[in-house]
């Protein structure tokens, strides 16, 4: 086999440049993979193993070294670079849509170009660049999208013509090409190259590598990695590195506590041929073709090209596969949509001849992005792995972020996108996987259009209202497996229409979306926000309300039925979470967080709570429906079915009660609606869903009430300036950058997580300032949206991204909200971002290579609305006036 071939040559290459290595495997026989005898014995203990010498693996290793940890195992069950690595088609490409995928590839390029000399072996890097095809108007705006972030993070890149691809690749067949994308640095390496490359010079700075060792099983004690299990014998450590690839999942379930990692190997084919007569040049550039669902690169003079079909064939569903990749069967039949794609791009390939169809298995998770981080059940067991095809893209920069991450406590990104805690155990079904990443692979190459679902895994975990709204024309998205609606189809409306509306223009539930919010502001919704996550924290003395004050940055020493707003910092002072806490009684505590923190708050407070059996944390998201009533009438609705007093003055707001809602009792109703308008929060535990729903809705019915959804909450949320945790706030992000100083006390008394961080800032100033946008000359009819992650510019230069957009029903505009920096323009560095900077400057939004004036704003319309506002109101609530 080819693979075999070129395998073995860079094993001879890469040994014959590692003396220590021919000591460690003086006796290999490189045909049999049965046991054989291995001369230098595993050490008794090490600081970290890592499991898996695959690009990931041996990335992971190398940053650690460089880092300066030096006690690192890394075992490898078969041969180095010998799973899906070897297979790989080698292509680094930075053109991703999120950007900090797009920033890992071109960490990763970089890296790639200078391994050849840091370590004396060849990877077969090679700058060649990459075309990406457009059929059609759609894909081209895609393409756009791409190039500005690239743009701005100073990766060279342009949209080009069909004629200019025609003279950059002779061979491409044009006549049904709108355009394209340039991106002239990317690149090819030969990936198993690279992994033996990373691992040389990991071995150099001291890291240990043991070929032919398998990991059985990871032992844990207290909720801690202490060593592994392997076929020859035990090693204690601290921390374990999971990077096995397609094996990921299994290696996962068997610890002594398993860690779910939900990944799903589908097989993947590319096909190699011979030479061209006239073998193609080394440097031609890389051709991908989403619509065509292919793409092609040179090799040796001929090409290699694989694709993502439409009906992908998943692998090993059952269990345990094999060691080592071998080839998998060859399936023709299977190849052929792809096969006839490759001939309609490259007519002239008819007569070449076809040395192999490679087949092998790639790992997909359930929402295309990859999968790193600390497990949230065991401390020091850390995972990087599911790379959806883009290994070698990746490879660089995923090692270098889970390096930092194990070295510094955290990343020097982002990488919530990426981070295992963004999947619950529910996704870790066999079948809803296996399912998933039939979905998954096609979607590869289909459009990318703002707000699209998954439709497989669908209806897991659902509220107990939902099939009276799905009959009452609910649409449904999910988020983190939990079903939410998105708006209500009138009866009447062509509801296929609507499903199929998938556009970067204004999209066809524009007006229903703003008729809910119309009802919103002059009578009363409902929204069921029953995905929230809600926990109880309690304790028999003081420890509950102790713990909870060092461990957010606001005060809730408060009377009992008050509701505070905070973060739940960390000690850079950025947001881990964001939330409400309701104080329902001396010592316990309600608190509500996003849908998507269920994981990730109750691993962050569970390591961080002291082990003290007087204090007590429940999640209790389930136990909980939550009704979201919204609008003036609110008011009304609920004093005519609780028989309580709900006026300003016996429920202020941000209060919570214990009420009965009909005949339900022990009903818990806050005064928050998350938009910044007026109304309730209900949280109705279970049972009592349906009947407290149908009570409100009978009662509503002579105030206008109707069903909302999510859509409508984004709307008045983002012209309200609310930001979210996960869209506008993250881990990066200090309440002091985003205009939420009130919602942290400095001087409450004591400690807590994040107030040095935050002091510091009071004092020097902040680096980057969340600010509105008001789009100017944007046409909602004919001009594309904004959605999230465009470039905003200040007087021409670049000073940040958009966060989360929408339109606004209010302000007949659409808003942006995102962050402002303020750069030196001869040096680029970073400056303090003052009011005058961003009040003084000239602002466009840039969607798809288009700029759009837009006036910048750091707080919301409504002081402008209600001049009856008391002065300190406005001064309490943290926004400065013009």
């Amino acid at each position: 086999a080819v693979g075999m071939f070129l395998r073995l040559l860079s094993d001879v290459r890469w040994r014959a440049a590692n003396p220590k290595w021919r000591r460690m495997t003086c006796c290999r026989r490189s045909t049999s993979s049965t046991a054989e005898p291995h001369p230098i014995s595993l050490p008794a203990q090490a600081q970290v193993v890592i499991c898996g010498g695959g690009i990931m693996g041996t990335s992971v290793a190398y940053h650690l070294s460089k880092l300066g940890w030096k006690d690192i195992v890394l075992l490898e069950q078969g041969r180095l670079a010998a799973g899906t690595t070897r297979f790989c088609a080698g292509i680094v490409s930075a053109a991703r849509h999120v950007s900090i995928e797009l920033k890992m590839a071109d960490y990763s390029n970089k890296l790639y170009q200078q391994l050849e000399q840091e370590t004396g072996i060849q990877t077969g890097y090679m700058k060649t660049g990459s075309i990406s095809l457009a059929q059609t108007q759609d894909r081209l705006i895609s393409l756009r999208r791409i190039a500005s972030s690239l743009n701005v993070m100073g990766i060279p890149c342009e949209i080009i013509t069909p004629k200019q691809v025609a003279q950059l690749h002779p061979l491409i067949n044009i006549h049904d090409l709108v355009g394209a994308m340039y991106v002239p640095e990317d690149a090819l390496v030969s990936s198993a190259n690279v992994s033996l490359a990373l691992a040389t010079a990991a071995s150099r700075n001291g890291v240990q590598i043991h070929e032919r060792t398998s990991v059985s099983h990871v032992l844990v004690q207290k909720g801690r990695v202490t060593g592994v299990e392997t076929d020859r014998g035990q090693i204690r450590c601290q921390y374990f590195v999971n990077c096995a690839g397609q094996w990921a999942y299994e290696l996962g379930h068997s610890g002594d506590e398993p860690v779910s990692i939900p990944l799903h190997a589908c097989e993947h084919f590319y096909l190699l041929t011979h030479p061209l007569k006239e073998p193609l040049a080394s440097s031609i550039p890389t051709i991908v073709d989403p619509d065509g669902r292919i793409y092609i690169r040179n090799w040796q003079g001929g090409i290699l090209s694989g694709g993502f079909e439409k009906n992908p064939k998943p692998l090993f569903t059952e269990g345990r596969n094999q060691l080592e990749i071998q080839n998998l069967q060859e399936d023709w039949d299977h190849f052929e949509p792809l096969l006839s794609a490759l001939l309609r791009r490259m007519p002239d390939l008819e007569a070449l001849q076809i040395m192999q169809l490679v087949n092998c298995p790639e790992s997909f998770t359930p929402d295309m992005r990859c999968i790193m981080g600390e497990s949230p059940t065991v401390r020091g067991y850390f995972v990087l792995a599911g790379m959806n095809s883009a290994g070698i893209s990746y490879g660089g920069g995923a090692g270098k972020y889970l390096a930092e991450w194990m070295v510094n406590g955290y990343p020097s990104e982002n990488v919530w996108p990426l981070d295992l805690k963004r999947f619950g155990t529910l996704q870790s079904s066999r079948t809803f996987l296996r399912h998933r990443v039939m979905e998954v692979m096609p979607l590869m190459c289909d459009l990318k259009v703002p707000r699209w679902d998954f439709q497989t895994g669908r209806q897991l975990r659902t509220s107990p209202l939902y099939d009276r709204l799905d009959a009452q024309g609910a649409r449904w998205m999910e988020k983190h497996g939990f079903e939410r609606v998105k708006y209500f189809v009138p009866p009447g409306k062509d509801l296929l229409d609507l499903d199929q509306s998938k556009t970067f223009y204004k999209p066809d539930w524009f007006d229903i979306v703003g008729s809910e919010v119309k009802c919103c502001k002059e009578a009363v919704c409902v929204i069921d926000m029953s995905s929230f996550t809600k926990f109880e924290i309690s304790s028999t003395g003081d420890q509950a309300l102790e713990s909870l004050q060092y461990l957010f940055s606001n005060d809730l020493d408060v009377p009992v039925g008050h509701v505070v707003h905070t973060g739940m910092l960390n000690e850079k002072g950025g947001y881990e979470n964001d939330c409400s806490i309701a104080r329902l009684s001396k010592r316990s505590f309600f608190m509500i967080s996003p849908t998507d923190q269920q994981v990730h708050c109750w691993a962050w407070l569970k390591n961080r709570l002291p082990n003290d059996s007087n204090l007590t944390m429940e999640d209790v998201t389930w136990k909980y429906t939550a009704l979201n009533l919204i609008g003036p009438r609110a008011v009304d609705v609920l004093s005519e079915l609780s028989y309580a007093p709900i006026t300003p003055e016996h429920f202020p707001s941000l209060f919570c009660k214990e009420m009965s809602v009909g005949y339900a009792n022990g009903i818990r109703v806050m005064s928050i609606t998350h938009t910044g308008e007026p109304g309730f929060m209900l949280y109705i535990p279970i049972e009592y869903a349906l009947h407290v729903y149908n009570e409100v809705m009978n009662m509503g019915q002579k105030y206008g009430i109707r069903n909302a959804g999510y859509y409508a909450l984004r709307s008045l949320r983002i012209e309200k300036f609310f930001a979210f945790w996960g869209q506008d706030l993250d881990a990066f992000t200090t309440p002091m950058e985003c205009g939420r100083e009130f919602q942290v006390k400095l001087e409450k008394g004591m400690q807590f997580v994040g107030q040095e961080a935050l002091l510091e800032q009071k004092q020097n100033g902040v680096y980057k300032r969340f600010t509105m946008f008001i789009l100017e000359d944007h046409d909602t009819d004919m001009d594309l949206w904004p959605w999230w992650g465009e470039p905003i510019f200040r007087n021409g230069r670049y000073v940040g991204k958009t966060t989360s957009s929408a339109y606004s029903y209010t302000l007949e505009r659409h808003v942006c909200l995102g962050f402002v920096q303020h750069f030196d323009e001869k040096t680029g560095e970073e400056l303090v971002v003052t009011t005058d900077f961003i009040n003084q400057g000239e602002y466009e939004i840039e969607i798809a290579g288009q700029r759009f004036q837009a006036k910048a704003k750091l707080y919301p319309f409504s002081s402008l609305f209600t001049h009856r506002r008391r002065k300190d109101e406005v001064e309490l609530s943290g926004y400065q006036r013009e």
